[in-house]
C-alpha cells in the first residue's frame, strides 16, 4: 500500500460473495434519513494526524460524531479485520481507508457501496487516482491519498563524476555497475521480498517497457509480450550482473530505504515518504541525494500508482453522513494537513504547485509528475490471486530458477486461470 507499506493476503472472494448472500438477511435497515453517527476504520495512524481531524468533524457534527478504530499498522492484518468484520454481516463499519488495489476487489464483492460521482470534487483531484477507485465503470470509492515510486539517487556521486540521474535503464544499468564500485556502494535496489512491495516492482518494470500485466479490469491477460519479457529481462540483468545485489532479495520498503540511509547504495527505488526520511537526523546521506521519476527501457519509466481510498460499508445504516464525512476528507483543508502533518501525498493538484508547500516538500514538482504518469496495479475482483501469482514467478525468475521467457509463459497460464480466460 502506500499508505501501508506492505500489502498482506486475504481471503477469497467467492468466500466473500457467499458470505454476503448468507447473512443478507441479518443486515440492519439503514436509518431513514441516512444519517447518523459513524465508524471510520483504517490501519494504524503512524503519525497521528487523523485524530484531531476526526475531533475537528465532530465539533461541528455533534448529531453524527465520528468514532476512529484504528486497526494494525499492518496491511495483511488491517485487511484481514476488516473482511472479516463485513463478513459477518455486521454494520459497525461505516468508512473504511482501503488501499487502492483492494477497490475492485471490494466492489466486486459486494462489501462497498457506490457513489455518486456529483457529490466529490473529482474534478480537483490529480487525474490518475480517480481511476483507482473505479470498477466496472462506477466509483466505488474516493481517493483520499495517492503515491508513486521514485529514484532516489546519491546526488555527491553522480555531481562528482560528471554524471546526470538516469532517465533510461541503459544509463542506471552503466552507472550503478561502473559509479558504485568506486564508493564502496552497491547499485541498485527496490522491493524485492517475495509481498506485495515485489508486486509492485515487477509491475513497475513491466509497465516501463511499454508492457501490462492485465487488460479490461482484470478479465484478460496482457503479459505475455515482448514488453513484458523486456522489464523482467532488466531486473534478472540487474542480479545476475551484480549491480543489484543479492541482499535486495530481502527487502521491503523499511529495509531498503535504512540501506540507503545507511549510505550502502547508490540507486533506490521507493515511496515518497522516504524523502523526508532520508533527511533527517541520523541518515548518513541527509543533503546528499536526490529523486527523479522512475527511469524506462528508452526514457521516463511508468510507477505503480500507490496510496489509499475512501470507501463506504454495504452495510452502514448512514450512508448519507458518510459521503458528508468522506467530502470533508478530501477538501482543501483537510489535504493540506495530510500532507503537512501526515507526510503522505494528497490528491488536490493544486496542492503540487503551492509554492509554501513545494519548498517545504520540495520532492511535490516531481511526484506529481510521476502520479501523473502512473498505472493502477491490475484490477481485478481476484487481486490477491494475481499478486500471489506475480510474487511467485517473480521470486523465482530474480533467484536465477527462470529465464524471463520461463517467467513470462508461467505467469499468462496463471493469470489466464485466474481470470477464468483459459
Amino acid at each position: 500500500m502506500g499508505w501501508i507499506r506492505a500489502v498482506g493476503r486475504g481471503v477469497l472472494v467467492a468466500a466473500v460473495l457467499l458470505t454476503g448472500c448468507s447473512d443478507a438477511a441479518r443486515r440492519p435497515a439503514p436509518a431513514p434519513d441516512g444519517r447518523g453517527p459513524l465508524t471510520f476504520v483504517t490501519a494504524g495512524d503512524l503519525t497521528h494526524y487523523l485524530a484531531p481531524l476526526v475531533d475537528a468533524w465532530n465539533r461541528d457534527h455533534r448529531a453524527e460524531p465520528v468514532t476512529l478504530v484504528e486497526l494494525p499498522d499492518t496491511a495483511d492484518e488491517t485487511r484481514a479485520q476488516m473482511l472479516s468484520e463485513l463478513r459477518s454481516g455486521s454494520s459497525r463499519f461505516d468508512v473504511l481507508n482501503i488501499d487502492v488495489a483492494w477497490t475492485s476487489e471490494f466492489a466486486a464483492a459486494g462489501l462497498v457501496r457506490p457513489l455518486d460521482p456529483g457529490r466529490f470534487e473529482l474534478d480537483a483531484f490529480l487525474r490518475p487516482v480517480v481511476d483507482t477507485a473505479t470498477f466496472e465503470g462506477r466509483l466505488y470509492a474516493v481517493p483520499y491519498v495517492t503515491n508513486a515510486g521514485l529514484l532516489y539517487y546519491r546526488a555527491d556521486v553522480l555531481e562528482a563524476a560528471g554524471e546526470r540521474p538516469p532517465r533510461t535503464w541503459a544509463e542506471l544499468a552503466r552507472q550503478a555497475r561502473t559509479l558504485a564500485p568506486r564508493h564502496g556502494l552497491a547499485g541498485y535496489a527496490g522491493q524485492f521480498l517475495p509481498y506485495e512491495g515485489l508486486t509492485v516492482n515487477l509491475t513497475e518494470a513491466i509497465q516501463s517497457a511499454g508492457g501490462t500485466v492485465l487488460r479490461d479490469d482484470g478479465t484478460r491477460v496482457g503479459v505475455d509480450s515482448d514488453a513484458a519479457r523486456a522489464g523482467l529481462e532488466f531486473l534478472a540483468d540487474g542480479l545476475r550482473e551484480g549491480w543489484i545485489p543479492a541482499e535486495a532479495l530481502r527487502y521491503n520498503e523499511e529495509e531498503s530505504r535504512a540501506a540507503f540511509e545507511a549510505g550502502r547504495l547508490l540507486f533506490l527505488r521507493n515511496w515518497p515518504y522516504v524523502y523526508t526520511d532520508a533527511n533527517g537526523t541520523g541518515s548518513k546521506v541527509a543533503g546528499r541525494f536526490g529523486a527523479v521519476p522512475l527511469p524506462g527501457l528508452d526514457g521516463p519509466g511508468t510507477s505503480v500508482l500507490g496510496g489509499s481510498n475512501l470507501a463506504v460499508s454495504a452495510r452502514s445504516r448512514h450512508p448519507a453522513t458518510a459521503a458528508d464525512f468522506l467530502a470533508y476528507l478530501t477538501s482543501e483543508p483537510v489535504q493540506r494537513t495530510v500532507l503537512t502533518r501526515g507526510s503522505l501525498p494528497p490528491v488536490r493538484a493544486s496542492l503540487y504547485d503551492d509554492p509554501g508547500l513545494v519548498a517545504s516538500h520540495p520532492y511535490l514538482p516531481i511526484l506529481r509528475q510521476s502520479v501523473l504518469a502512473a498505472v493502477p496495479r491490475p484490477k481485478s475482483a481476484r487481486y490477491e490471486q494475481v499478486s500471489l501469482a506475480v510474487q511467485a514467478v517473480g521470486q523465482d525468475l530474480l533467484a536465477r530458477r527462470a529465464t524471463p521467457e520461463e517467467a513470462v509463459r508461467r505467469l499468462a497460464r496463471e493469470l489466464a486461470a485466474i481470470a477464468g480466460t483459459s
